[in-house]
């Protein structure tokens, strides 16, 4: 990170002088001119990273488990892009961690399952197993148990490549398809991401082909225990599982002994409804799901179901993988999904809080974009629970028409409402409302993607060792919607707002802050909430307010920044401020502490001190770390653009305080 900024460089320390002199109006217009010149170049920056069409694309990076599985796919099908194949094993070999393994995220500890899959596919790719990078990982990874201990998923990979038996992996039938919705366990019961990924995977799991692995690669290396002797796969021995994970692993070996009286129609007529399933839902060059696991799995069952090569379908989805891989010089790697939708209306929302000609220009331009792709009619698996509800949503990426998402329709029309000419777009704002209203849950809570998506006892099932099967509500949609919902201020809306109050409150922890499922961690929750509650007249004076205030204070670094790892997702990492600053969650910070009413603080001022000091000559801001969860403690991501547009929105947000004269 450039700490050398050309806009605020040896002079950062006069912006940090005593707070007597803060109030003289010399220093008032050095600050604003300081201000206005960092907001100005980051303006331009993101203006110009506009692409021609008005949306924005930033890079989605995962952790080296989908590179991985992407080399292992190639090698699956016996289709190897060779070039591409090098410049992966050059992004993996890159991304080794000093423990000899690879993390889920940068500066993480070990992860078996992601260390497994680098491992083979570099292998795979060639690399021999007595290079030192090779020793070392191999080594790192035997020590703790080796391959064994892997993920389910990397397991079920492990035995598509022969490398383990398939009684290491949970028993998932393709005539789970062929159960009644009231069934204890159904596809509908399951989050979107989970159906998806699922679908294919029955296929795989009940046809259990081996993958073509043209250069007869194998990993018996990596085992403590040769694989086919191991008798501990699905828990360590010693570690006594609960009730409902003995029973469901009781449930599974029955199935197992059940599985060769199952009729052969009858697993043909479920393999057809798997495959029907899955085709219906292809989504051309988009992929299924749109999301780089269901698409893979989607990829080879249609090899394994005999779709051949070059079967339109086949050669598209094919395509949709291809199209998530990002080339950088002598380095490449696939991305998870592309974000086009949710980066646009976040650097929109910057944008118009920045102001001026340019800017409004730009967001005029992005909203454009938007306006098309929302989803008024089509069908989607959310009309399980919601049958007559009129669509109206967006979803996260290019075209993912069976799965619009509330958290990003409530941003959309965010922003489409407080665009300067918002009556352009109040049939698309009302049609997203009318929906998101919808799809609130019982508990007032809103979702992701489903309705009530809150069947527990399914995270006990032997393929959930993720634990995230599931779509629950969460505080940060919820606190997305409420906002939206609440700026509009529609009569009929109402009601919802006030159910969905309650439920903030009740999620808040016992510091004053709040989890955040799809943002990293506490300082995203806390900033999403803590807006919706401006947005909803919750007075800055009210306890919960101020014990978020009190957390964020303390949180604060002594650089005025803010930060937090990934590791406050696992219990025993619960305490946060103790991770070096970042611009994103320096941002939220800031956002949220002036959505508190705290923007005349000195706490809100150092954190503006701070990122005025971090900005890069280019504009805008960068950090290695990763921004997000896909999963908690299972999958990270970062968002290349968070670093581009929330900082932009942060400076806006004061500068906008600033001139109305409501600071010092």
């Amino acid at each position: 990170m450039n700490r050398g900024s050309p806009l605020l460089d040896s002079s950062a320390t006069t912006a940090s002088a005593a707070r007597s002199d803060m109030a003289s109006p010399v220093f008032q217009l050095v600050e604003r001119s300081l201000l206005d010149r960092a907001i100005a170049v980051a303006r331009d920056e993101l203006v110009r990273r506009q692409s021609a069409a008005g949306n924005w694309l930033f890079e989605l990076e995962a952790d080296c488990t989908i590179s991985a599985e992407y080399l292992l796919m190639m090698h699956f099908l016996a289709e190897i892009d060779q070039p591409l194949e090098a410049k992966m094993a050059a992004y993996l070999r890159a991304r080794q961690a000093e423990h000899g393994g690879w993390p889920l995220y940068h500066g993480g500890e070990f992860d078996m399952s992601c260390s497994v899959k680098a491992y083979f596919a570099l292998k795979l790719a060639g690399d021999r197993p007595e290079a030192p990078h090779m020793r070392r990982a191999r080594a790192a990874i035997r020590e703790r148990g080796g391959a064994a201990r892997a993920n389910v998923f990397t397991r079920i990979t492990l035995a598509l490549f022969g490398q383990i038996p398939w009684r290491g992996v949970p028993y998932i039938p393709v005539e789970i398809m062929l159960l009644p919705r009231w069934f204890p366990f159904h596809v509908d019961k399951v989050s979107y991401w989970s159906r998806t990924v699922m679908v294919p995977l029955f296929i795989l799991c009940t046809r259990k082909p081996v993958a073509r692995n043209p250069r007869n690669v194998h990993i018996r290396e990596l085992f403590t225990t040769p694989p086919e002797e191991e008798q501990h796969y699905f828990w360590r021995p010693g570690v006594r599982p609960g009730f409902l994970a003995r029973v469901f692993r009781g449930l599974d070996r029955l199935g197992r002994l059940l599985d060769p009286a199952i009729p052969a129609a009858l697993r043909e007529r479920a393999t057809r409804r798997a495959e029907a399933w899955m085709i219906e839902r292809l989504n051309g060059e988009h992929g299924l799901g749109a999301i780089f696991p269901a698409m893979v799995n989607a990829l080879e069952a249609m090899a394994v179901l005999g779709y051949a090569g070059d079967d339109p379908r086949r050669l598209a989805a094919k395509r949709a993988l291809q199209r998530l891989v990002v080339v950088n010089g002598s380095q490449a790697y696939c991305q998870p999904c592309v974000s086009p939708v949710w980066d646009s209306a976040l650097a929109c929302l910057a944008m118009q809080e920045t102001g001026g000609d340019s800017a409004l220009a730009a967001s005029t331009h992005a909203l454009e974009w938007l306006e098309p792709l929302q989803l008024l009619d089509s069908d989607g698996d959310w009309r399980a629970r919601r049958p007559g509800l009129a669509g109206g949503g967006w979803a996260f990426q290019f075209s993912n028409g069976y799965y619009p998402d509330l958290d990003d329709t409530a941003v959309v029309a965010w922003a489409m409402h407080q665009a300067h000419d918002s009556e352009r777009y109040s049939h698309s704002v009302n049609r997203a409302l009318d929906w998101l209203i919808g799809m609130q849950s019982g508990n007032g809570g809103f979702a992701s993607f489903d309705v009530d998506n809150t069947w527990y006892y399914l995270n006990e099932i032997p393929f959930a060792d993720h634990g995230a099967l599931l779509d629950p509500p969460t505080s940060d949609v919820t606190a997305r919607v409420v906002t939206v919902l609440a700026r509009v201020g529609r009569h009929q809306d109402k009601q919802a707002v006030e159910r969905a109050i309650p439920y903030l409150r009740a999620e808040q922890e016992a510091d004053g802050s709040w989890f955040g499922r799809w943002g990293t961690n506490y300082i995203y929750g806390t900033w999403s909430v803590l807006t919706a509650f401006a947005h909803a007249g919750v007075s800055s004076d009210d306890p919960a307010v101020r014990r978020a205030v009190g957390w964020l204070t303390v949180c604060q670094n002594a650089d005025g920044g803010w930060g937090e790892s990934n590791d406050t997702y696992a219990p025993q990492h619960r305490a946060s401020g103790q991770t070096a600053s970042t611009p994103h969650q320096s941002a939220w910070a800031v956002l949220a502490l002036i959505a508190a009413g705290e923007a005349e603080s000195d706490v809100v001022r150092r954190g503006v001190e701070y990122l005025l000091r971090t900005q890069q000559a280019h504009g805008l801001w960068s950090d290695p770390g990763f921004t997000a969860p896909g999963f908690p403690r299972v999958f990270y991501l970062r968002y290349h653009g968070y670093c581009a547009y929330f900082p932009l929105w942060a400076l806006a947000a004061y500068r906008s305080r600033l001139r109305h004269g409501r600071l010092h």
